[in-house]
């Protein structure tokens, strides 16, 4: 598992989105990390006060479809472009499927068992998607990949999302960029958009709960699911109390609703996304920080501006990003606790998840030999949805118990408990 925890500190939030604050349908105003000029002189560390944002007109839109992209913006904000560009240099892959290949067994029947593997920058999310194995019917799966898919679900609403992939994949222009987390006007005098439709129709006031900047990221990096009756991006909760995995997986049941049924086991199944955002609202530091706080440095230019980078950083590999956690962890080594936690945490993820993959497989094997009847069959394949779903909550959340080590270590346990009485109810060796 060291590859999967190198990978973790890379992209802690190396797959995190942008910041700001104004709602493209509503609410929610005020200006909070986007482009600063003022010359400061040499006053120490920089902080938030020192941002002085611009308000300029927005340049014209060269996107087909009237985006306004990266480019249009390079001479207005050179810095953050500039930065912006820099994400493609988290080019590399891990195969998770190959690091743990318990995972192929556990995920049998669905997509995720022939490809899963590490994220990229932001620089490849259309190429990733369109290149990965596992299968997308539908347009659905560009929902968190591209602003013009995002600006085509905005003009021309719901339906969008069935279109057919290869047709909606044609018209896509630009990956993740700054029309994602600040709409056309790109952050001017610091405004965020929050610009993902299912996040205002999920949370509606309660959006007011979570810091801009923090949502902005939190509307790709969250569980959704794809509603049963249009295919759309939907998040399965509707404030920040709901987000803990006990509730979501109660939604999930009270509408019955499964991202697959496993052929061997005949278990309706779900599938965790990455709950980075779920995971850290309901951990310790989201009342003290927000995403940008910890992964996009604050940086003075040699001409005196001063900007939020938009490389997205791990805060174990950037000394200035590495200064926050100083306020109250003092002068501890962070990228030595962080790192034994993550292994810790990756030592317990191992070992659960090889204890789930025999479940499956006693399960499967119940099936198939008919020692038990049907409502037998259907309890264990109810405690077998739920082990993985706790599993599975911890296992693809990408800062592999930074974000919130409490909650990773309830998820593996939970897990474990459910595994065991599983193979209980099988009669069963459980190892």
């Amino acid at each position: 598992m060291e590859n999967k925890e190198r990978v973790a500190r890379a992209i802690i939030s190396a797959s995190a989105v942008v910041v700001a604050t104004s709602l493209i349908c509503g609410a929610a105003t005020g200006g909070d990390i986007m482009y600063h000029l003022k010359n400061r002189g040499d006053l120490g560390p920089l902080t938030r006060q020192d941002i002085e944002y611009l308000d300029v007109e927005a340049p014209e839109a060269t996107g087909m479809d009237g985006t306004v992209n990266a480019s249009d913006w390079k001479e207005i904000y050179p810095y953050i472009t500039a930065t912006m560009g820099d994400n493609a240099a988290n080019s590399y892959v891990t195969s998770y499927l190959e690091e743990d290949p318990y995972l192929v067994n556990i995920y049998e029947g669905f997509g995720f068992a022939k490809e899963y593997g590490s994220a990229r920058g932001h620089e490849y999310t259309l190429e990733d998607v369109a290149a990965t194995q596992r299968p997308h019917a539908k347009a659905n799966c560009l929902t968190c990949k591209t602003p013009n898919f995002t600006k085509l679900v905005n003009d021309q609403g719901v339906g969008v999302y069935s279109m057919p992939f290869d047709e909606a994949m044609a018209m896509m222009e630009e990956n993740i960029s700054c029309y994602n987390c600040h709409g056309n006007d790109a952050g001017n005098a610091g405004r965020i958009v929050i610009t993902h439709s299912y996040v205002q129709k999920a949370l509606g006031e309660n959006m007011a709960e979570i810091d801009p900047a923090t949502l902005s990221c939190g509307q790709c990096h969250i569980e959704y699911y794809f509603t049963p009756e249009d295919s759309e991006t939907m998040m399965p909760y509707g404030s920040v109390a709901q987000m803990t995995p006990d509730a979501i997986l109660a939604y999930y049941n009270d509408m019955d609703f499964a991202d697959w049924t496993q052929e061997s086991t005949g278990a309706r199944m779900l599938k965790a996304q990455h709950p980075e955002m779920e995971t850290y609202l309901l951990g310790k530091h989201a009342a003290l920080l927000n995403c940008a706080d910890c992964h996009m440095a604050l940086i003075q230019a040699d001409d005196g501006t001063v900007y939020h980078s938009h490389l997205l950083e791990s805060p174990l590999e950037n000394e200035t990003l590495l200064e926050s956690c100083a306020a109250c962890h003092g002068d501890t080594d962070m990228v030595n606790m962080v790192r034994r936690l993550q292994e810790r945490v990756t030592a317990r993820e191992t070992e659960v998840g090889t204890a789930l993959s025999a479940f499956k497989d006693a399960l499967a094997d119940a099936v198939q030999n008919g020692k038990f009847d049907e409502e037998t069959l259907d309890e264990v394949r109810q405690v077998y949805r739920e082990a993985q779903w706790y599993f599975d909550f911890c296992y693809v959340e990408n800062a592999e118990g930074a974000h919130n080590s409490e909650l990773a270590f309830y998820c593996l346990d939970t897990s474990r408990e459910l595994i065991a009485k599983g193979m209980m109810l099988l009669g069963a060796e459980d190892n």
